[in-house]
């Protein structure tokens, strides 16, 4: 009999095990919803995961429309669309399905469904408008990729069109439903980058100049689990306990964020991805290996720890540069056996390179355990680059 456990985070109940997304009508009609907007991309929605979740509302007498237009790091025009369907349908809730692209579209909407627009009124980063929390409806988020953790994060990552930049909006969800099986059949390329997102965020927080021993405790094994079932993942698609690992792993990682934060990969990421068109865990995991082997230096220990989580190998109390390069080398294999694509798929060394200055505007990593330098950026870049 499968397993379901229920997480109380500070912000987000999680309701984690196989089959928990048939319960969302249920679950959805206790918070008082009567009819939801549905958030999800196209691909979700042929896949037929979402109909699993439409019949779902149906079984509890809840009416829904369908905002199906969600774009890969969401642009602020979408969340405004999708918020106009559901102020225009009447809806008093929303669910929002898929990567995590979907679950942030559906966050953004749900603060615009009760707050005035635009939804860069509420920019964490201009510190001057929030969203009345209090008269917002409810949203239940369910992902269907192993990655971003955004069921666990009380916000949402949306891209300005106009400065080209990424924003946080600050939107908690009422609950998170995460359930293994809707990772089955994820075509492996996507398995690989997305995986490769939670591994960062794991390991960046865990190696915050802010961590904390809770945080700790929950990106450990997030590594760990990732270490283990990521690779039996590509070896059988189909095994769900393997799935199921990984996409405990996601939770973890988006939990472990809660405190700490993060640095060297998902700051040069985050540039990179909206430049060059990168997906986003693709340009975060980019530079992992690298990132590790620099910071082994200020952090050895936990480094270590890491190399020993991930591949088995067992470096505590080896040199500094024994230990950062024990961390790469257990990284890239990882990488090697998940199919993890390589940054000329995707952008020049040359366009890369170019990049530094915006990426070290105007006051990058302050999170990370020791400080960088451009030319520290730049060495990693192409190194990365070259692997």
């Amino acid at each position: 009999m499968n397993q379901i456990s229920v997480c109380l985070s500070t912000r987000n109940p999680i309701l984690f095990g196989s089959g928990t997304s048939a319960r969302t009508g249920e679950e959805l009609g206790r918070m008082g919803v009567t009819k939801a907007l549905v958030v999800c991309d196209k691909g979700v929605k042929d896949a037929g995961i979402v109909e699993k979740i439409l019949k779902s509302l149906q079984g509890a007498g809840i009416e829904y429309v369908i905002y199906d237009g969600v774009q890969p790091d969401p642009p602020d025009w979408s969340c405004e669309e999708a918020a106009e369907l559901g102020r225009k349908e009447g809806v008093n809730g929303v669910v929002a399905v898929g990567g995590g692209s979907s679950l942030d579209t559906g966050k953004a909407a749900r603060v615009l469904l009760t707050n005035p627009s635009p939804i860069s009124n509420y920019y964490l980063a201009h510190e001057a408008v929030f969203p009345d929390e209090a008269t917002m409806y409810p949203i239940i988020v369910i992902p269907t990729t192993a990655g971003t953790g955004s069921e666990a994060t009380p916000g949402g990552v949306i891209t300005d069109t106009t400065t080209k930049q990424k924003h946080n909006v600050p939107c908690a969800s009422n609950l998170g439903i995460v359930d293994p099986e809707l990772t089955l059949g994820l075509p492996l390329g996507v398995t690989s980058v997305t995986a490769a997102d939670a591994l960062c965020q794991a390991v960046e927080a865990y190696t915050s100049n802010k961590p904390n021993e809770i945080s700790d405790i929950m990106c450990e094994r997030a590594i760990e689990l990732i270490g283990n079932c990521l690779p039996k993942v590509f070896e059988n698609p189909n095994e769900l306990e393997a799935r199921k690992g990984v996409h405990l792993a996601a939770t973890l990682s988006g939990l472990g964020l809660m405190g700490p934060f993060c640095h060297i990969p998902h700051e040069i990421g985050l540039i990179i991805g909206t430049l060059f068109d990168i997906p986003h865990g693709s340009a975060c995991g980019a530079t992992l290996p690298e990132a590790l082997e620099f910071i082994a230096p200020a952090l050895p220990e936990k480094v270590a720890h890491i190399t020993k989580l991930l591949s088995g190998e067992d470096v505590y109390g080896k040199s500094h540069g024994e230990i950062g390069r024990a961390a790469y080398d257990s990284v890239c294999k990882l990488y090697e056996k998940i199919s993890f694509p390589k940054l000329s798929e995707y952008v020049t060394r040359e366009e890369l390179l170019a990049a530094v200055p915006q990426i070290m505007d105007p006051y990058p990593f302050v999170h990370c355990p020791r400080e960088l330098t451009a030319k520290d950026v730049t060495a990693i870049l192409e190194k990365a680059y070259d692997r």
